[in-house]
C-alpha cells in the first residue's frame, strides 16, 4: 500500500463497481488514521463513502496525469489492477492504439477492425529500430527476436497467447511475414514466401468459426524459423498440439466444421470437384449441426483457391490435392451413412446395402464398401485365445462411425503439418539459429468445460509457470545490472497446481489408470479423485462441487473452473477399431494407404490409438493426455533453450464490434493471461525506473546543486533524500533510479505543488496585466461616452442661446418703451412741481443747506430701495409681458413654451460665471505644474547637494585617517552615560520611525478610500449622463411632432447661433495659442519628466507648456549657486514642503551633518562611535523624521486637492457647463500628476538608499567609496548608444496597435519601406540600453505577435504581405546585426543586452509563413488562369480556327467552355498578377535573390500545371497549339529576363514545357528526327515523350498522325539514353515546393534622426532619447 500521505485532498483512487469493474473517484477530504470511510467524489459528482476498517482497505490510487496513456504499463507509478484497465482503455479508444508494452509482454487488442499499419513501409520503419525507442507493434516484437538472434547468436520464440477470437493468428501471421520481409532470400520462389503460403493450408484445416470468433485456431502450432549465417531464411519447421477432432463430427450452435468443409462445398460447381459427389453443407451431418453455414465477409470459393495456390506454392502437386481433397469429401460422406439399429432391445444395428454415402465414401477412399459396413456395427474380441466377432449396438456403432471420422482427419491433418514441414525443410546450407513463434490456445472457461479445456488450461499453467520464473529471471538480472542492493523477490508458483494435474497419482495419472480398467467410466475416474485427493490428501487446488458428484474443480492461477467429467475417458482413449484401419490401409488411394500405413511403423500415434481386439500392454502411452503432456514437456523444454518473447492477445468484447472496449471480458482476460502477475513482480521490487538524464529534465526544479545536464547523477543523489526521507524508497543505479511503487506519484505532487506557487505568483503578474487593459479600455470607453456627452450638451447649449437670444430682443424692446414713459411721467411731474416749488424753495433756502448733508444719505438708501422695488415691478412686468406675446403666438403651447422658458431662465443663470470658472480651473491646473516643476528642481539639487557632501564626507574621512596614523589615538572610553544615551536616542527614533509608518499606512487607506470614491463618482457621472441622453431623446422625441411646423424658421435661428457658437470656439483657441506663444517667448523649458506630465505633445521634440502662472524665478533659474537667495528659498519653502529637508542643508551644518541627514536607517550598534556622533545621529533621525512627515502632509494635502479638483470637474460635468476639450485636458492632467507623484516618490526612496548604503561603506570600508567611481565594462558601451525612441511601458499596447494591428492599407503602403521595422526595434534598443530587459523582450515579443495577426488579417492581400514580410525579414536582420555573436565581430555595434535568441528563431520563422503566405496568394490566383491563358488563350493574329475547334470539342466533352472574347484569361492575366507580386516585392526593397526564389518557385508550378494539362488533353497536342503555346511561353521568358529575374532560375523550370511545344513542332516522320528529338527533350522523361507522342493529333489534313513505328523507335532511342537526372515520372508535382534562403545582409546603423515618420502614424508620444 503506498505512503498514507498521498490520500490527501484532491488525489484519485479507484473503487470496485459492478458494471465497468472499477471506476475512478476523487477524494474531497483528507485520510487520517482511525477512520473507517474515505469521503470520495465519482465521476458524475455522486458522493460516496467508502468504507475503510484498515488500511489495507484503502482504494488504490489513481496514477498522476503524466502517465495518461503510458505505452508500457511496468511505468505506471501504481501498479494494481485498475491501472492496467485504464491504461489500456485509454490507448485502445482515445489513441487508437492497439498495442502496449507491459515490460516484455505486448498486450495486443483485437480491433476488429483493418488499420493501415502492416504495409511495408511500416515494416521498413521498424526494421533495425530498438524496441524501446518505436511505440508498440507487434512488428517491434519482432524486430527485437530477429535483432537479439542475429547480435548474441541465440535461439528465439515469440509466445502468442489468448482466447478465442483475441487474434492470435493475425498476429502470428504479421510475424512471420516481417520475418519474410526482413529476412527475405534471393529465389524465385523462396523459404519465406513458403512460410506465408502455409498460412492459408493451416487456415483451412485447422481453424474454424466459433461463438467468439469467425476464425478460430483449433490447435496449437509453433513454427521454427531457421535463419542462415546472413540473417535470411532458409528453412521451417511447424509442430501441432492437441487438435480438436471432436469437432469434426460435432459442432455447438452457431459455430461451424473447418473451413476447408464448406470451402469444397462451395466449389463443388467447378470440373473438378463433381466427382467428389459434393451437396450443399446444410445436407451433411458433419456441417449442419451449428446452424451457420456463410461466414458474413468470405467467400469460401475465393479462400479454396487460395489454398490451392498455397499447396501449389509448397510443391504439392494437383493430383495430390485432389487426393486430400477427396479424403476430406469422404470424411463428410461417412458422416451422413445411415446406421439402423434392430433387435429386441436395439443391441445390434445394420447399415443397408444401398446405402448411397456409404457407397461414395468407399469409392472416394478405394475401399471396400460391404467391408466397411460390416466392421463399422461388428467388432472383435479375443477371449481364451479365441477370436469372436460381436455386434454393435446402434448407439456404439455411430460413436465409432465418428470415431473413424476423427481418426481420419487427424492423420489428414498429421500428413498434411509433414508435408509442410518437408517443404520448408532447408535445401542446403546449416540453420545457425531459429526463432520460434507459438500460437496456442489462451486460458478457457465456458459454461460447461470438458477434455479439451482441461488440456488447454493444463498447457496454459505450464506456459504461466515458465513466464512467471522468466519476468523473475529479468528483473533480477536489472537489479544485478545497475548493482543494486536487492532482495529476493516472492512471486506465485502455480507449481502445486501443475503436480496436482501431471504428478504422480495425479489427475492424469488416475485417468490413465481408468483407461486401462476393462469397466472404466467417468464416475468412477471422478470417485477416486474425490478419494485421493479429498479425503486421503486434500489439495488446496482441488474441490468438490456442492451440487454435482459428476464434476470437480480446479484452482488455476487465472480463475476457478469447474469441469465435467461426462466423455474424459473417451476423449482420452480416443481409440478406433483395428479392422477399420486395415480396410483403409488397403485402400486403393496411395495417400490413404500412406496415412494409415505410417501408423502401423510409429509406435505411438499422435492424436489417439487403434483399439486391437488383445489390449495392448503399453497402451497408457498411447492416449491423448499422455501424448500431450509428452509434447507440452518438449515444447517447454524448447522454449526454455530460447529468449522468450510474450505477446498477449486480448479480446475486447464479444460482439466483435470495432474499437468497442468492455471492461469486465478484458480484466478477465489480463488476470488469465498474466499480465497482471507481471504487473505483481514489477510492482514487488522498483517497477519506476528513471535514467538520470530523464529524471533530471522532468524534476529539474526540485534539484538543488549544479542545474546541468551532465551532472544530473549528481544532482539526484543529492536531493532526492531531501524529497523522500525513507531510502527504502528508491535505490540509485549505474544509470537508473528506482523507485518503489507510488513515490512518482509522491514526486509529481510535489512538482505539481511547486508548478502551482509558480502559477500563482504568474498569474498575478498576468492579472495585473489584464486590470491594466481593462483600465485602458474603461478609459478609451470614458472618453466615447464623453465625446457623445459633450455633444448633446453643445446642442443644448445651441438651443438655450437660441432662446436667450429671442428673450434679449424681447426685452429690449419692452424695457426701452417702459423706461421712456417713465422718464416722460416724472419730467412732466418734475416740471410741474417745480413751477409750484421754485418760489417756496428760494425761501427756504437757507434751511435746506442746513439739512442737505442728512437728505443726501436718506436719499441714497431710499433710492436704492425704490430701485429694486422698480426692478423687481419691472421683473414682473416682463414676465407678463412674454406671457402675453408668446400666448398670442401659440396659445396651444402656452404651458409648454412657460416650461421651456423657465428651462432657458435656469440654464442661463447656470451658466453665469462659466468663463469665470474655466480660468480660476486653468489657474489651479498652472498651479499644480508649477509644484510638479518645484519638486522636480528640488529634487536635482537634491542629487547636486548628495554628490557634493559625498565628495566633502571623502575628504573628511581621509584627513581623520591621516590623523590617525600620524598619532595614535588611546582607545575611546565611553562612559554608561553616553551608553545610556545612545540606547534612548535609538529608542526614541525607533518609536518614531513606527509612528510615522502608521501615519504612513492611515494615509495608505485614506488614498485608497480616495481612490474608491473617485470611482464611484466616475460611475455616478456616466449613469447621470447615460439618463440625461434618455431624457433628451425622450423630450425631443415628444417634441418634434408640434415643432415641426416652426422648422424652417428655427432652421435659419439656429444656423445664426451655431456661427456665433463657432467664432467664440474659435476665439478660446485663438487665446489658449497665444498664451503659449507667451510662454515660449519668455524662455520656458521643462524637464524630460515636466514633459510627461504635460499634455500630449505635438510632436516628440516640442514639449507643450503649461500657463503662465507656472512661470515663477525658480523655473527660470533653478539654483544658480549652491545657497539662494532668502527670496527664493521663502518660495520654494511655499510651494513644496519637500523643500524644508533642502533648505536645512543651506545652513551652517557640515557636511558630516548633511550626509547623516539623509539617512533613514539607525546605525549598527556593534559599530564603535565617537562621542559626538550620539548627537548627530540623532539629529539626523529627527530630520529625516520631520521631513518624512512633512513629505506625507503634502502628498496626503496634494491628494485632496486632485480629489477636490476632480469633484468639482465631476459636478461641472454633470451640470454640462465645461466645454469637452477642457474635460480631456483636465482628465489627462490629474492623471499625469498621480503618476508623476508616484515616480518622483520611487525615486526620493532610491536617492535615500543610495545615500545609506554609502553612508554604510564610508563606515565600514572607507575605501569602496574610492572604488565606486568604476563603473562594469559593459556600461560605457551601453551609454554611448545614441538616437533610439523611447516607448513608455503604458504606451506599448498603442505603439503595437497604430504601427501595426490597426494601421490602414493606404497608410501602410505609403510609408518608406521597412519604417515599422526600424521604429520597433529603436524602442526595443533603448529598452534595452536603459536596463529594462523585461520592456525589451516584451515589446519585441508583442511585436512579433503582433505581426503574425497582421499577416493573418491580410491573407490576401499581396501588397500587405509583402509589406509584413520585408518588416518581419528586416526586424529580423537587425536583431541578428545586434546579437553578441555578430558584434563580437564588429567594435562599431554595441550588443544587446537582452538575451533574445528565441524571438529571432520566431521571426525566421515567420518570415517563410509570410514568404509561403505571399506565393500561396500568388498561386491561387494563377491556379485558374494557368491553363487557359497559357495553353488555351489565341494571341497569335491568324490562329482563330483553332481556338473555335478547342472550344467546340471542349463542348462535345460536356465541360463548359471558357469564352474566347475578352473576358477570357489571357497571357495578360498571368503577367499581371506576376506584375503585382514584382511590383509589391520591389516597392518594399526585398533583395533580389528572395525575389527570384519566389518567382522560380511560380513558374514551376506555372510549368508543371501547363505540362500536367497537356499530357491529359488531346486536343492540345498539334502542331499549331504549340507554335501558340510557345508563343505565349516565350512572352512570360522575356517579361522575367526585362524584369532580371532569369538569374534565380525562373526560366530554366520552363525547360521541360519549352520542349514539350518543340516535341509537338518538330518534324516525327524519319529516324533522323527520332534522333534530333531524343537529343533536343533531355528535360523529359521517356514516360512523358511517348505520352504527348501516342497524344499527338493532326490539326489539318496537311499535318499526320505519329505512326507506331516512329513511337517505337524513339522509345528505343530513350533506352539507351542515360536519365539519372530525369526522373522517371509521368505526372510533375505541382506541389513541389523549393526551400527558401533569406539572405543575410547587415542593415545601416539606424538613427532616429534619419527616420521621417508621418503624422498619420500617431505616434507622437514617442520620445528621441
Amino acid at each position: 500500500m503506498a505512503s498514507l500521505e498521498l490520500y490527501s485532498k484532491g488525489a484519485s483512487v479507484w473503487i470496485p463497481d459492478p458494471d465497468a469493474v472499477w471506476v475512478s473517484a476523487q477524494i474531497l477530504k483528507d485520510y487520517s488514521p482511525g477512520e473507517t470511510h474515505l469521503l470520495l467524489q465519482l465521476s458524475d459528482g455522486q458522493k460516496v463513502q467508502y468504507p475503510v476498517e484498515t488500511t489495507s482497505d484503502l482504494p488504490p490510487l489513481g496514477n498522476p496525469d503524466i502517465l495518461e496513456g503510458e505505452n508500457d504499463l511496468t511505468a505506471l507509478s501504481f501498479l494494481h489492477e485498475p491501472a492496467v484497465l485504464h491504461n489500456l482503455r485509454v490507448r485502445f479508444l482515445d489513441y487508437s492504439s492497439i498495442y502496449t508494452y507491459c515490460g516484455i509482454v505486448l498486450v495486443a487488442i483485437n480491433p476488429y477492425d483493418q488499420l493501415p499499419i502492416y504495409g511495408e513501409e511500416v515494416i521498413d520503419a521498424y526494421s533495425g529500430q530498438d524496441m524501446g525507442d518505436m511505440e508498440p507493434h507487434i512488428f517491434s516484437v519482432a524486430e527485437e527476436a530477429y535483432r537479439t538472434m542475429t547480435r548474441e547468436e541465440n535461439n528465439q520464440s515469440i509466445i502468442i497467447s489468448g482466447e478465442s477470437g483475441s487474434g492470435k493468428t493475425v498476429s502470428a501471421k504479421f510475424t512471420m511475414r516481417y520475418f519474410a520481409v526482413v529476412g527475405g532470400a534471393a529465389q524465385q520462389t523462396s523459404v519465406e514466401e513458403r512460410v506465408l503460403a502455409s498460412n492459408p493450408i493451416m487456415e483451412s484445416i485447422g481453424n474454424a468459426k466459433t461463438t467468439r470468433n469467425d476464425n478460430s485456431s483449433r490447435f496449437g502450432k509453433y513454427i521454427e524459423i531457421g535463419f542462415g549465417r546472413k540473417g535470411d531464411i532458409i528453412a521451417a519447421n511447424m509442430r501441432t498440439y492437441l487438435l480438436e477432432k471432436s469437432r469434426v463430427v460435432f459442432q455447438a450452435s452457431a459455430e461451424r466444421n473447418y473451413h476447408i468443409f464448406y470451402q469444397l462445398c462451395a466449389s463443388r460447381e467447378l470440373p473438378e470437384m463433381r466427382s467428389l459427389k459434393l451437396n450443399a453443407p446444410d445436407h451433411f451431418r458433419y456441417t449442419n449441426q451449428g446452424g451457420e453455414m456463410q461466414i458474413p465477409g468470405t467467400d469460401d470459393v475465393a479462400d479454396l483457391e487460395r489454398t490451392r495456390n498455397a499447396f501449389t506454392i509448397l510443391g504439392v502437386q494437383p493430383d495430390q490435392q485432389m487426393e486430400l481433397f477427396r479424403i476430406l469429401s469422404a470424411v463428410l460422406h461417412l458422416g451422413n451413412v445411415n446406421i439402423q439399429a434392430s433387435g429386441r432391445s436395439a443391441e445390434r444395428s445394420y447399415i443397408d446395402a444401398d446405402d448411397r454415402s456409404l457407397a461414395v465414401f468407399s469409392k472416394l477412399l478405394g475401399v471396400e464398401g460391404p467391408q466397411m459396413a460390416h466392421w463399422l456395427c461388428h467388432r472383435r474380441l479375443a477371449i481364451g485365445g479365441e477370436m469372436l466377432v460381436k455386434p454393435m449396438a446402434g448407439q456404439q456403432a455411430l460413436e465409432a462411425r465418428d470415431a473413424l471420422a476423427k481418426h481420419i482427419y487427424g492423420q489428414l491433418f498429421t500428413w498434411t503439418v509433414q508435408r509442410l514441414n518437408s517443404a520448408l525443410r532447408t535445401q542446403g546450407g546449416k540453420t545457425k539459429s531459429f526463432i520460434g513463434v507459438l500460437d496456442i490456445y489462451g486460458f478457457e472457461t465456458f459454461d460447461r468445460n470438458s477434455f479439451e479445456q482441461f488440456c488447454i488450461n493444463y498447457a496454459n499453467e505450464k506456459l504461466q509457470q515458465q513466464f512467471n520464473r522468466h519476468v523473475f529471471h529479468l528483473e533480477q538480472e536489472e537489479y544485478i545490472r545497475e548493482e543494486l542492493a536487492w532482495s529476493r523477490i516472492e512471486f506465485s508458483d502455480n507449481q502445486q497446481c501443475i503436480n496436482l494435474i501431471e504428478g504422480q497419482l495425479g489427475l492424469f495419472d488416475l485417468l490413465d489408470e481408468e483407461c486401462r480398467m476393462p469397466k472404466g467410466s467417468d464416475e468412477s475416474w471422478v470417485r477416486k479423485l474425490y478419494d485421493q485427493h479429498l479425503t486421503s490428501k486434500p489439495h488446496p487446488h482441488f474441490r468438490k462441487p456442492r451440487m454435482s458428484n459428476s464434476a470437480f474443480i480446479i484452482l488455476h492461477f487465472a480463475d476457478t473452473v469447474q469441469y465435467e467429467c461426462d466423455s474424459f475417458l473417451d476423449k482420452n482413449r480416443d481409440t478406433v477399431f483395428e479392422e477399420l484401419i486395415n480396410i483403409l490401409k488397403a485402400s486403393q488411394s496411395e495417400l490413404v494407404a500412406e496415412l494409415f500405413q505410417q501408423q502401423g511403423n510409429v509406435p505411438s500415434v499422435a492424436n489417439g490409438s487403434v483399439r486391437t481386439g488383445k489390449r495392448a500392454v503399453r497402451e497408457h502411452k498411447l492416449t491423448v493426455g499422455f501424448q500431450f503432456r509428452q509434447s507440452l514437456q518438449m515444447l517447454m523444454d524448447t522454449l526454455n533453450s530460447t529468449t522468450p518473447h510474450y505477446v498477449r492477445c486480448i479480446k475486447p468484447n464479444d460482439l466483435k464490434e470495432p474499437f468497442m472496449f468492455d471492461p469486465r471480458r478484458t480484466v478477465q482476460q489480463l488476470r488469465a493471461c498474466g499480465v497482471l502477475e507481471t504487473i505483481r513482480i514489477s510492482a514487488a521490487g522498483y517497477p519506476s525506473r528513471w535514467t538520470y538524464e530523464e529524471f533530471f529534465s522532468r524534476y529539474r526544479l526540485l534539484l538543488r546543486g549544479p542545474q546541468s545536464q551532465d551532472q544530473a547523477q549528481a544532482s539526484c543523489r543529492q536531493t532526492l533524500p531531501e524529497l523522500i526521507p525513507d531510502q527504502d524508497q528508491y535505490c540509485f543505479g549505474k544509470t537508473k533510479v528506482f523507485f518503489r511503487a507510488g513515490q512518482v506519484a509522491f514526486l509529481e505532487r510535489l512538482r505539481s505543488e511547486r508548478l502551482r506557487v509558480a502559477a500563482v505568483i504568474i498569474q498575478s503578474r498576468v492579472k495585473g496585466w489584464l486590470a491594466k487593459i481593462r483600465y485602458t479600455r474603461i478609459c478609451w470607453a470614458t472618453v466615447t461616452i464623453q465625446r457623445y456627452s459633450r455633444g448633446a450638451l453643445a446642442r443644448r447649449l445651441a438651443l438655450t442661446l437660441r432662446y436667450t437670444k429671442s428673450a434679449l430682443v424681447i426685452q429690449k424692446t419692452y424695457r426701452m418703451v417702459v423706461v421712456r414713459q417713465l422718464f416722460l411721467m416724472i419730467r412732466q411731474a418734475t416740471i410741474s412741481i417745480q413751477a409750484f416749488t421754485r418760489g417756496t424753495l428760494a425761501r427756504r433756502r437757507y434751511r435746506q443747506l442746513v439739512v442737505e448733508h442728512a437728505a443726501v444719505l436718506l436719499q441714497a438708501s431710499v433710492r436704492g430701495w425704490l430701485a429694486r422695488k422698480a426692478y423687481r415691478r419691472v421683473h414682473a412686468t416682463v414676465v407678463f409681458m412674454q406671457c402675453c406675446v408668446r400666448r398670442r403666438a401659440a396659445r396651444r403651447e402656452l404651458m409648454k413654451l412657460k416650461t421651456e422658458a423657465r428651462s432657458v431662465e435656469k440654464y442661463r443663470e447656470l451658466n453665469k460665471g462659466m468663463e469665470v470658472k474655466l480660468m480660476q480651473l486653468q489657474l489651479k491646473a498652472d498651479h499644480e505644474a508649477r509644484e510638479s516643476a518645484a519638486l522636480r528642481e528640488t529634487l536635482h539639487a537634491e542629487r547636486d547637494a548628495s554628490g557634493a557632501e559625498l565628495e566633502a564626507l571623502r575628504v573628511t574621512i581621509q584627513k581623520l585617517e591621516s590623523q590617525k596614523q600620524e598619532k595614535p589615538q588611546p582607545s575611546p572610553i565611553i562612559s554608561e552615560k553616553e551608553v545610556e544615551e545612545r540606547r534612548r536616542a535609538e529608542e526614541k527614533a525607533a518609536r518614531e520611525i513606527f509612528q510615522l509608518t502608521q501615519e504612513l499606512q492611515a494615509l495608505q487607506r485614506e488614498m485608497d478610500s480616495f481612490c474608491k470614491e473617485r470611482e464611484d463618482l466616475s460611475a455616478q457621472l456616466v449613469e447621470q449622463e447615460k439618463t440625461q441622453e434618455e431624457c433628451v431623446q425622450q423630450s425631443v422625441s415628444q417634441a418634434c411632432a408640434a415643432l415641426r411646423a416652426e422648422l424652417d424658421e428655427e432652421r435659419r435661428k439656429y444656423q445664426g447661433l451655431l456661427r456665433e457658437f463657432t467664432r467664440l470656439e474659435q476665439r478660446y483657441d485663438n487665446l489658449r495659442e497665444m498664451s503659449l506663444l507667451t510662454e515660449r517667448t519668455q524662455g520656458h523649458r521643462r524637464t524630460d519628466s515636466a514633459q510627461s506630465l504635460s499634455f500630449e505633445p505635438l510632436s516628440p521634440s516640442i514639449p507643450t507648456p503649461l500657463s503662465p502662472q507656472s512661470l515663477t524665478p525658480l523655473s527660470l533659474s533653478p539654483f544658480p549657486s549652491a545657497y539662494p537667495s532668502p527670496e527664493i528659498v521663502r518660495k520654494v519653502s511655499v510651494t513644496s514642503p519637500s523643500f524644508e529637508r533642502k533648505f536645512s542643508t543651506w545652513g551652517s551644518e557640515t557636511p558630516m551633518d548633511q550626509l547623516m541627514e539623509r539617512m533613514d536607517v539607525a546605525k549598527d550598534p556593534a559599530v564603535k562611535m565617537k562621542g559626538e556622533d550620539l548627537a548627530h545621529a540623532y539629529d539626523a533621525v529627527r530630520v529625516a523624521n520631520k521631513f518624512l512627515e512633512s513629505q506625507l502632509r503634502g502628498q496626503q494635502s496634494q491628494w485632496e486637492g486632485d480629489l477636490e479638483a476632480l469633484r468639482s470637474q465631476l459636478n461641472q460635468a454633470i451640470s454640462g457647463s465645461s466645454s469637452t476639450a477642457e474635460r480631456q485636458n483636465l482628465q489627462e492632467l490629474l492623471e499625469a500628476r498621480e503618476q508623476e507623484c508616484v515616480r518622483l516618490r520611487r525615486e526620493l526612496k532610491d536617492l535615500r538608499g543610495t545615500v545609506s548604503l554609502r553612508r554604510i561603506l564610508a563606515q565600514v570600508l572607507p575605501s569602496a567609496l574610492t572604488t565606486e567611481a568604476s563603473p562594469a565594462p559593459s556600461q560605457p558601451k551601453s551609454a554611448a548608444v545614441s538616437g533610439l525612441l523611447e516607448c513608455r511601458k503604458r504606451d506599448e499596447n498603442k505603439l503595437i496597435k497604430n504601427l501595426i494591428t490597426d494601421i490602414r492599407v493606404d497608410s501602410a503602403l505609403s510609408l518608406p519601406p521597412g519604417l515599422p521595422a526600424r521604429v520597433l526595434f529603436l524602442c526595443v534598443r533603448q529598452a534595452d540600453c536603459s536596463g529594462d530587459q523585461t520592456q525589451a523582450r516584451s515589446l519585441c515579443s508583442a511585436a512579433v505577435t503582433a505581426m503574425k495577426a497582421a499577416l493573418k488579417k491580410h491573407s490576401n492581400d499581396v501588397d500587405m504581405s509583402a509589406l509584413w514580410l520585408k518588416n518581419v525579414c528586416l526586424l529580423h536582420d537587425l536583431l541578428i546585426q545586434h546579437s553578441p555573436k555578430q558584434t563580437l565581430e564588429s567594435d562599431d555595434l554595441v550588443p544587446l543586452n537582452t538575451d533574445l535568441s528565441d524571438l529571432i528563431r520566431t521571426l525566421s520563422d515567420l518570415c517563410i509563413q509570410a514568404y509561403q503566405q505571399l506565393l500561396s496568394i500568388s498561386e491561387k490566383r494563377l491556379q485558374n488562369i494557368i491553363v487557359p491563358a497559357l495553353l488555351e488563350s489565341e494571341t497569335i493574329p491568324g490562329l482563330s480556327a483553332s481556338a473555335s475547334k478547342l472550344v467546340t470539342s471542349r463542348k462535345r466533352a460536356g465541360s463548359d467552355p471558357r469564352p474566347v472574347g475578352r473576358d477570357a484569361p489571357t497571357m495578360a492575366s498571368v503577367q499581371r498578377e506576376l506584375g503585382a507580386l514584382h511590383t509589391a516585392l520591389t516597392h518594399q526593397a526585398l533583395p533580389p535573390t528572395l525575389m527570384e526564389q519566389a518567382f522560380h518557385q511560380l513558374t514551376y508550378l506555372i510549368s508543371a500545371s501547363a505540362l500536367n494539362s497537356l499530357l491529359l488533353k488531346k486536343d492540345m497536342c498539334n502542331c499549331s497549339r504549340g507554335m501558340q503555346i510557345r508563343y505565349n511561353v516565350s512572352l512570360l521568358e522575356e517579361w522575367l529576363r526585362s524584369r532580371g529575374l532569369q538569374a534565380g532560375g525562373a526560366v530554366a523550370t520552363l525547360e521541360p514545357l519549352i520542349q514539350a511545344v518543340k516535341l509537338l513542332q518538330a518534324g516525327k516522320k524519319t529516324e533522323t528526327d527520332a534522333q534530333a528529338l531524343v537529343q533536343t527533350c533531355t528535360a523529359l522523361s521517356s514516360q512523358q515523350i511517348s505520352k504527348i507522342l501516342t497524344l499527338y493529333s493532326p490539326h489539318s489534313d496537311l499535318d499526320e498522325r505519329v505512326t507506331v513505328n516512329f513511337i517505337r523507335m524513339v522509345q528505343g532511342l530513350l533506352k539507351g539514353r542515360s536519365d539519372s537526372q530525369t526522373p522517371q515520372i509521368l505526372m510533375m508535382d505541382v506541389r513541389r515546393v523549393f526551400p527558401v534562403t533569406f539572405p543575410y545582409s547587415p542593415p545601416p546603423v539606424l538613427h532616429a534622426e534619419q527616420l521621417v515618420i508621418p503624422d498619420s502614424l500617431k505616434i507622437s508620444f514617442l520620445r528621441r532619447a
